[in-house]
């Protein structure tokens, strides 16, 4: 079989028991992660041997790892990034140094030589990158105390798996590497930082505003790709890790105002290749070597848990983290990790690892990765009891401030998807009312020329779920879609409405017979530009017949009656009324300002009597700043009261006279 035909059929593989798998991992609520773990150590040759040559799968998951740090800095940006230096260079310190010296300790009561346990030391002090931020990920903790600690750990970490690498052949007593490699290599680290910096800063921005002129989704993956795989590949020929030139190249592109839309590109990739590097680390498990020591290996396992979580608690307690964020840091970075592994290659080229000390170097970095997504999720509980334990105050406390770092949320806004005329006008209205709102818009100088007049506007395609996500899509209570591409509309309703089912969505489209197509997606309110240029030129046409002003607005309404008749289905969706707890088809909403001379004005509810005339109900009266709630018949209505009537849609429209002042009658 050809090369190609090999690797399609150990993907087709991979992907069918990795879907068995999840099924059933997800019926008995076991983290996607070890599935992904039990179908490589499935699959692998040290089981079904279903597949043998695992260096093109293991190629796929080295893109997995970069794609996933890629993400995790486009969440970041440099100045969070300063915000987590110490925990990053004291507390990655402290982590490093103290687990080495913990199991060189160990090692030496053990017999090992002291060579042998230092890189044994090496091999445990690292945790890992790609399984910690993935579970923080979906736990949405990157920015809590824990993973901010966590993450800059984890920074140092790969940034120290360098001079590991090359102090290894000097510990094995081989030729030494040389008196220029340190000097070269700080000197090439300095200079692909100094390129990130001036990337961030200057190119990539100008670069990622061409590519989004164009319009082009697919011009605009291949730039965020090639900037993810360039960097990366640029800080590997420095010497650091592909990991961290990624996680650099998200850093450059969180800066621009094109990482969200960035970053809903490249999700869909990164959840396909990262599974690819779980299902590697899962075939490297020796299932027959396991069943030889089980009981040695589990116990060795177990005691690496132990002193990595102890270590890692300590050294947040010692940064000055509560008692509380010590337990959730040292269980989560309680395994050992990925990048272990290319330097237990290195060490068993030196002699440093045996055959028998590398399969067990394995099983045990497997099972501590199989146990942490158990171990991050019963974290909390184990901390919140061992809080409960009579402990002194400035160890529960700790002595920094644990506030997380997080964005202003805003809520009950409106989202407005377009920045046309129709955006500009809603926009306009909404900051004259005070309402907050939020403006996505794919047009990369528009939003340019309109966050200088201090807009609020973001760059992104509202078809991806992580551009409204960024918008604050959960927590809005009104999403405007006032674009020209019917397409895209029918997604951004269709995603808006799976993201937040009680969000009130209007849209916009050209013809009356897309509204029913539209309404079953989710749409609340849509506006035909059809229907109304009709109701507009019908209007002029019987001004110009002098047909009196009542009666055109009479005819007016019929029409927009009629039009209701659309949204008539169980299924449509009316948040409005489900915002006062219940819901019926065919009933609107509505709010009336009482004019001076109006008709209802000077009078009770009770002898307005709305319900009997009119067949709608007042549910509240707002006042200046009182609001009476469920007002009685004996509620004298003032002018200048904003009323909320309730009742068939057709009467709303009808009812609005009894409001309005003589002129306006």
């Amino acid at each position: 079989m050809a090369a190609t035909g090999i690797l399609l059929y150990n993907i087709i593989i991979i992907f069918t028991l990795a879907t068995a798998i999840l099924f059933l991992c997800s019926r008995l609520r076991i983290p996607n992660i070890i599935g992904f773990l039990l179908t490589g150590m499935v699959a692998g040759p040290h089981a079904l041997g279903l597949i043998h040559e695992t260096g093109e799968v293991q190629a796929i998951a080295e893109i997995g790892i970069i794609l996933l740090l890629f993400t995790i800095g486009m969440e970041f940006s440099f100045q969070k990034l300063l915000q987590i230096k110490r925990p990053a260079l004291l507390g990655g310190t402290l982590q490093v140094v103290l687990t080495t010296g913990a199991v060189l300790f160990i090692g030496n009561l053990a017999g090992l030589s002291p060579s042998r346990s230092l890189f044994i030391g090496f091999l445990v002090s690292l945790s890992s990158t790609a399984i910690v931020l993935n579970l923080l990920q979906e736990r949405s903790e990157m920015e809590s105390p824990q993973g901010r600690t966590m993450l800059g750990i984890l920074i140092f970490q790969d940034l120290a798996i360098i001079p590991m690498i090359l102090i290894t052949p000097m510990l094995s007593g081989a030729a030494d590497t040389g008196s220029t490699s340190l000097p070269v290599f700080f000197a090439m680290s300095v200079g692909i930082i100094a390129f990130v910096m001036i990337s961030a800063r200057w190119a990539v921005p100008a670069i990622l505003f061409q590519a989004a002129r164009l319009r082009n989704r697919e011009i605009f993956l291949l730039c965020i790709v090639l900037i993810c795989l360039f960097t990366a590949w640029l800080t590997e020929y420095a010497g650091l890790s592909l990991s961290l030139g990624a996680f650099l190249a998200g850093l450059i592109i969180a800066d621009s105002e094109y990482s969200h839309d960035a970053l809903g590109a490249i999700l869909p990739l990164k959840e396909i290749f990262t599974s690819f590097f779980f299902v590697s680390v899962g075939m490297l498990l020796n299932i027959s070597f396991f069943l030889s020591n089980p009981l040695l290996i589990i116990a060795i396992a177990a005691g690496v848990i132990l002193i990595k979580a102890v270590v890692a608690g300590t050294t947040a307690v010692i940064i000055g983290h509560s008692f509380r964020t010590a337990i959730l840091v040292g269980l989560g970075m309680a395994q050992v990790g990925e990048f272990s592994f290319i330097l237990s290659e290195v060490g068993r080229e030196y002699g440093l690892l045996d055959d028998m000390m590398y399969q067990a170097f394995l099983v045990v970095t497997i099972l501590s990765m199989l146990a942490t997504p158990f171990l991050i999720q019963a974290s909390p509980k184990v901390a919140d009891a061992a809080m409960r334990l009579s402990i002194p105050e400035r160890l529960r406390h700790g002595t920094i401030a644990e506030t997380p770092v997080s964005e202003k949320v805003l809520r009950q806004h409106i989202i407005i998807v377009g920045f046309g005329l129709g955006g500009r006008n809603v926009a306009k209205a909404a900051k004259s009312a005070g309402i907050p709102y939020v403006v996505t818009e794919m047009n990369p100088e528009t939003v340019r020329e309109e966050r200088e007049k201090g807009e609020h506007i973001h760059y992104g395609d509202a078809t991806r779920s992580q551009v409204l996500l960024h918008a604050g899509i959960r927590t809005a209570k009104v999403l405007l879609v006032v674009i020209s591409d019917p397409i895209a509309t029918r997604r951004i309703i269709s995603q808006a409405r799976r993201e937040n089912p009680h969000l009130h969505i209007i849209t916009r489209t050209r013809y009356v017979g897309e509204i029913a197509e539209l309404a079953d997606l989710g749409a609340d309110e849509v506006i035909s530009e059809e229907y109304v240029t009709s109701i507009e030129t019908f209007t002029r046409i019987l001004s110009a017949y002098l047909v009196p002003k009542n009666e055109i607005d009479r005819f007016a309404s019929e029409i927009r009656a009629a039009n209701y008749e659309l949204f008539r289905k169980p299924e449509a969706r009316m948040p409005t009324l489900r915002d006062i707890g219940f819901y019926r088809p065919g009933t609107g909403l509505e709010t009336l300002r009482v004019d001076e001379g109006a008709e209802i004005e000077g009078i009770s509810l009770a002898e307005a009597d709305l319900r009997k005339s009119h067949g709608v109900t007042v549910l509240a009266i707002r006042r200046g700043e009182e609001v009476i709630a469920g007002p009685s018949g004996s509620e004298v209505i003032r002018a200048g009261d904003i009323c909320v009537v309730i009742g068939p849609e057709e009467r709303i429209a009808g009812v609005s006279s009894v409001f309005c002042g003589l002129e306006k009658r």
